[in-house]
């Protein structure tokens, strides 16, 4: 296929398994709220065991994001890695029926398809077991250049650089892209990432990312300053746009010329907080690509993000491209 694409992205192809849960059950498992944990199968599987009722739907930060885009009404792709097993089949099944490409080949002699276990307080906080299983064997060999080359922006997903080879990926993607005139973005994904890789994120940001997502945590963490506004200033300057997420306190978009405050869109009732930043990152780079004021962008993520908050799951339940248009 030679079609151009609006954003390719490279992440984590993992399917979630959402639950209700209170804080109790996550201290009892020494398991810090709010964060992103790796864990083995054997953990995953005793996990899983002890879950309540669960919710089970394709995710992966990156995925969520080209869905996102797909929603709208953009084209994307994704490069990912799922094994040949009933996970993987369902993975690759939902990404393709949005309409994203995905033609990445499903390995049978490796890692099984992997999942994330997220546990949903009452507070609407997301809380994430991962077990990344074939996803996390993502490597140069699996970047497709024609993909990259054909699209505006190619996009990274933070919690991928716990694997080691992806590291390898994503330089050679942006490699890849910037010699073909196009953008690269990253999302730094979790504030406990950033502190596993911050002196290599700060190294990617730096010398190889075009356009930057980070919630206010993730941008304090990065360049460990005392609060929000110095890290507006230390990240201003070192890509060409910066979306810095604050929940309910909206967003900024900074850019080395000027700073523009986006306002959060009003939710009746937050339901559960996964995918917000995937589907903020998906609103933007769905107008970015298609040429919108940065102000304009900002709107449009942030209409993504309060409805993908207003129900339990990181995948759109309403035809973003229909609401984007009425809001």
């Amino acid at each position: 296929m030679t079609n151009p694409l609006d954003v390719v992205a490279i992440g984590n192809a993992l399917v979630d398994v959402l639950a209700h849960s209170d804080d109790e059950f996550l201290t009892a498992r020494g398991i810090e709220k709010g964060s992103m944990r790796l864990i083995n199968a054997q953990q995953a599987e005793e996990l899983y065991g002890q879950m309540g009722p669960g919710v089970e739907c394709s995710g992966g930060s990156a995925a969520n994001t080209v869905a996102g885009i797909a929603s709208l009404g953009g084209k994307a792709g994704f490069i990912g890695k799922v094994a040949g097993d009933q996970l993987g089949k369902i993975f690759k099944h939902d990404i393709t029926a949005l309409g994203v490409e995905f033609n990445s080949a499903p390995t049978f002699d490796t890692s099984p398809t992997g999942r994330c276990l997220v546990f949903v307080t009452p507070d609407a906080q997301r809380t994430m077991q991962t077990f990344l299983g074939s996803a996390g064997e993502v490597s140069p060999a699996d970047v497709d250049a024609g993909l990259i080359q054909r699209a505006q922006v190619t996009y990274f997903e933070g919690y991928l650089f716990d694997a080691p080879p992806a590291k390898q990926a994503y330089l050679k993607a942006a490699e890849i892209a910037h010699a073909a005139g196009k953008k690269v973005s990253l999302t730094l994904s979790d504030k406990f990432c950033v502190d596993r890789h911050r002196a290599e994120f700060k190294d990617l940001v730096h010398g190889h990312i075009d356009v930057l997502f980070a919630n206010e945590l993730e941008i304090i963490a990065l360049y460990e300053t005392g609060g929000f506004d110095e890290a507006v200033a230390a990240v201003r300057g070192k890509c060409d746009i910066a979306v810095l997420t604050r929940s309910e306190k909206g967003a900024l978009i900074v850019t080395p010329e000027q700073t523009i405050e986006v306002k959060a869109q009003p939710v009746a009732k937050v339901e559960d907080t996964t995918g917000a930043g995937d589907l903020f990152a998906a609103g933007f780079l769905y107008g970015y690509t298609h040429g919108k004021p940065l102000a304009e962008c900002g709107r449009i993520a942030a209409i993504c993000a309060a409805e993908i908050i207003s129900h339990v799951g990181a995948r759109p339940d309403t035809n973003l491209a229909e609401l984007v248009a009425r809001t």
